[in-house]
């Protein structure tokens, strides 16, 4: 598969300037430690009602190991979304391996709290 092709899987996709203001976030998130790291963490966070929303990287190989989390995602009215690049999600996680998924997580009193409902309504919006 081509670098430049994205699965179609991978709905929806953030374009390059939401995948900044994304990854921006989740920077700060890691500052402020409301972030998990993983498929596995990021469902539990679902699971337990704490996250704010899903990242997901769309160049996951294969997709399928990331696909139970929209799923879920829906379930628990929360939004998610595709960057490109899981190198650059890990780099945003502030890990030097690839990350296929985080979950910010939500703390109350958190500083984070106006930028998440911003970026949570853009990520709203790709789904309509």
């Amino acid at each position: 598969m081509a670098t430049d092709e994205v699965n179609p899987k991978a709905y929806p996709l953030a374009d390059p300037e939401l995948t900044k203001k994304i990854l921006d976030l989740v920077q700060q998130s890691v500052n402020y430690k409301q972030i998990r790291k993983g498929a596995n963490e990021a469902t539990k966070t679902l699971n337990r009602g704490i996250s704010e929303f899903i990242v997901m990287a769309a160049d996951t190989e294969p997709l399928e190991i990331l696909l139970h989390l929209p799923l879920l995602c829906e379930d628990k009215n929360d939004p998610y979304v595709f960057v490109r690049s899981k190198e650059a999600l890990g780099r945003a996680c502030g890990v030097s391996r690839p990350v296929i998924a985080c979950s910010v997580t939500s703390n109350e009193g958190s500083q984070l709290k106006p930028q998440i409902q911003t970026l949570q309504n853009s990520i709203e919006r790709l789904l309509i």
